[in-house]
């Protein structure tokens, strides 16, 4: 199987999460339900119209996992948003990608796919890549931790369940039961907490959604097309994206262990890619 084109899609959709979430840390300001709500109506403001406009099945034939999928991922969504309350951002994002990891096991168990020895010792080296690049900080709290691990494993559920649900359906139709979710979800538990946004809030507030629908979509396209064992992985790239970002807008530096933390992650990265497209 000729993995390039999951492999990019994997790749455009981790730089799309890296903006979305830059803009998110930007909006500390605003609560977490809000934040999920807009993030919400700009992907619709897509997704909707697309759906319609080529004649898709708006529901969709496996409707069960296509529900199961939505509500995982704003159980991931919401809880991400959510630490970054108790916990640095950097931390959190970090500590969040050990989402391939969970979709690696949960996909041995759901989708019977078979991981040799040197695939998990990658995987190993690529975690602990993130783990150089920010470190666990004295400040870590530990409800921010228990968040962020139940957005990973949930996220990394999510992986599976879009590898499960297949080319049957879609990519537009997964990304609109989620954002749909998100959407009901994010409204009602907003209601007692609303920030009025200024006219830049809500431009960058709608952009949320754009950038997450970018990101949603060649997510989806690259499990859709790929292993779940090699396309995962590459979420970790947003790791990088996101510094090489944060360098030039918030004027954030790095030190030699961070670098050195971004060369394990590609190294491991490539290095399972080559091994894999050699079975």
């Amino acid at each position: 199987m000729n993995y390039n084109k999951s492999i990019i899609f994997m790749v455009v959709s981790a730089l799309a999460f890296a903006l979305m979430n830059l803009l998110v840390k930007y909006l500390n300001g605003f609560g977490v339900y809000q934040i999920v709500f807009f993030r919400a109506i700009g992907t619709l403001a897509f997704t909707t119209p697309l759906i319609l406009k080529n004649k898709i099945p708006y529901f969709g034939n496996k409707k069960q996992l296509l529900i199961i999928r939505a509500i995982v991922g704003v159980i991931s969504l919401t809880c991400f948003f959510q630490s970054l309350n108790y916990i640095a951002v950097g931390t959190a994002v970090s500590l969040r990608y050990t989402a391939p990891i969970f979709a690696a096991i949960l996909a041995v168990f759901l989708l019977k796919e078979k991981i040799k020895l040197l695939q998990w010792f990658l995987f190993a080296l690529a975690f602990s890549g993130v783990l150089i690049i920010k470190g666990f900080g004295q400040d870590i709290n530990t409800l921010g931790v228990v968040l962020i691990f139940v957005s990973a494993f949930s996220n990394g559920l999510v992986f599976v369940l879009i590898r499960k649900i297949g080319k049957e359906e879609s990519p537009l139709v997964i990304i609109n039961y989620f954002m749909l979710t998100a959407l009901i979800f994010g409204g009602v538990m907003s209601i007692g907490d609303w920030k009025t946004p200024s006219q830049l809030e809500w431009l960058i507030l709608l952009s949320l959604g754009v950038f997450g629908y970018v990101g949603q979509l060649y997510m989806t396209k690259a499990f859709q097309t790929g292993k779940t064992s090699i396309v995962a992985p590459f979420k970790y790239i947003e790791v990088i994206f996101t510094i090489i970002v944060s360098t030039f807008w918030f004027l954030e530096t790095y030190s030699a262990m961070v670098l050195l933390g971004i060369a394990v992650i590609i190294l491991a990265l490539i290095s399972n890619t080559l091994y894999a497209a050699k079975k």
